[in-house]
């Protein structure tokens, strides 16, 4: 049980100075420094930045609902 203990823990510890090291690579090589043209990039023209064209089956606006039924 003891060696058990000791796996988890040097696992624990491995892991989070990996994730630690690739942050500081990750804001090192500047992936944090224009988050909003990121963002930005899966809009299109047929979905416009602050419009919401994609709902949940049965949860799209009463308009969206009659385009639908007609």
């Amino acid at each position: 049980m003891f060696y058990v203990f000791i796996f988890i823990w040097a696992f624990a510890l491995i892991a989070g100075v990996t994730m630690v090291w690739l942050l500081a690579w990750a804001i090192k090589q500047g992936e944090f420094k224009n988050l909003r043209q990121g963002a930005r990039s899966i809009f299109d023209d047929e979905e416009p930045v602050g419009m919401v064209t994609d709902y949940f089956p049965g949860e799209a606006p009463l308009m969206k609902q009659l385009e639908v039924r007609r």
